[in-house]
């Protein structure tokens, strides 16, 4: 147990549950799509139940709202340096881009029914669909979450720099700040902000704030002193009920119906609330009690799977969308466990291609830039440092 009135560096590093979630976050994505295509929803037991696993888009924020303030909570309590801003957008770019581009290259080139005119194509690739109508189009329309969660990487070091001054012994208010923020952002879809048709302000990022915020203050949490909240955290059978009831709780309408229709406020603010909630509970135990076996999740699969989720979300409603009529299988009409398992087998493939070919190669040149600049770096500093014969003054030094 970490001693008391210390911070808990146990979290910081790589959490190889998280990993685990995150692929539990994405074949949650998955699931719920195969469940509309097919008309599951409307399973009058356990169709609100397929239908609420859209809720693994909050886990994916959480997930995101963690890692990404990590560091800049650990800077506010002297753990670490401040993050360097410039690396933070290359490393995003380089972990993001890569894969999504050439995902959406080839979906709009080869797939029917995914084409379109220079509209689609342009902010497919800039990522702007949540902001441009009628550009969610076949194969990609998953991608509105990942426009949201996008906008939140561009605003991240603003939102690091409104808090900065939360340092050392005031670095304590950060929970309470960033909770009031979210909190706040709730009156976000009352707010009268002008559209164009087809577009729902709803779906841009301030709407979704609680969600990253849920992983934010688990960041701050787990560079925090010992608390309540981490004992309650190392009782994982209470935070797992926890997780259920609220799940349970977004399967009734408080989070709205169970088609895909434009929500109420309140019903919105129901949804909203309730996934970073799940989110919360879900993570807590794997950030606040590191050291605790998760052995499912930390497992072989589960790290493998968590690996391939990227590939996972965006390739899925593809895959989904070549399923059904290959096996000649009307959308709507059944028949979701055969398509779940052929979907998830052809997914995971897919997504195993692009690990491997896209985003791995990625992910190892920006390493070697950064080595190679961080030589030069130091290379530069030697040389400075380093007398020369012609000049007396370094000598004497």
């Amino acid at each position: 147990m970490t001693a008391p009135n210390i911070p808990s560096r146990s979290a910081a590093g790589f959490l190889p549950a998280l990993e685990g979630m995150r692929g539990i976050a994405a074949v949650g994505v998955l699931i719920t799509h195969v469940a509309f295509q097919t008309g599951a929803v409307h399973d009058p037991w356990i169709g609100r139940v397929w239908g609420r696993f859209d809720l693994a888009v909050a886990l994916f924020f959480a997930l995101s709202g963690f890692l990404l303030w990590r560091p800049h909570a650990a800077a506010a309590r002297d753990e670490a340096d401040r993050p360097s801003t410039r690396r933070y957008f290359l490393s995003r770019a380089a972990r993001i881009l890569p894969a999504y581009w050439v995902a959406v290259i080839l979906i709009l080139w080869l797939l029917p029914g995914a084409g379109g005119g220079p509209t689609v194509w342009w902010a497919n690739l800039a990522l702007v669909q949540v902001f441009v109508p009628l550009t969610l189009t076949e194969g990609l329309t998953q991608m509105w979450s990942l426009s949201v969660e996008v906008a939140f990487y561009l605003v991240l070091p603003l939102l690091a720099w409104s808090v900065s001054r939360l340092r050392g012994d005031t670095a304590r208010f950060r929970i309470p700040v960033l909770l009031g923020a979210a909190v706040l952002s709730l009156a976000w879809v009352w707010v009268p902000v002008p559209t164009q048709d087809h577009i729902n302000h709803d779906n841009w990022l301030p709407g979704y704030m609680p969600w990253f915020a849920a992983g934010m203050i688990l960041a701050e949490l787990a560079v925090h002193p010992p608390t309540w909240m981490h004992r309650l955290a190392a009782k994982r059978h209470i935070m797992a009920i926890a997780a259920l009831v609220a799940f349970g709780l977004a399967t009734t309408p408080l989070a709205g119906p169970k088609t895909l229709t434009t929500l109420e406020p309140w019903e919105y603010n129901g949804k909203i609330v309730l996934g970073a909630v799940v989110s919360f509970v879900l993570l807590a135990p794997l950030v606040l009690a590191p050291r605790a076996e998760h052995r499912i999740l930390a497992s072989p699969l589960a790290l493998t799977i968590g690996r391939w989720s990227y590939g996972i979300f965006i390739w899925h409603l593809a895959v989904l969308a070549v399923v059904l009529p290959v096996f000649g299988i009307p959308a709507f009409q059944g028949r979701f466990w055969f398509v779940l398992a052929v979907t998830i087998v052809l997914s995971v493939a897919v997504a195993s291609v692009s690990y491997a070919f896209v985003e791995e190669p990625a992910r190892r040149a920006f390493r070697r830039w950064e080595r190679r600049r961080q030589n030069s770096g130091t290379s530069a500093v030697r040389d400075a440092a380093t007398p020369t014969a012609t000049s007396p003054t370094s000598a004497a030094n």
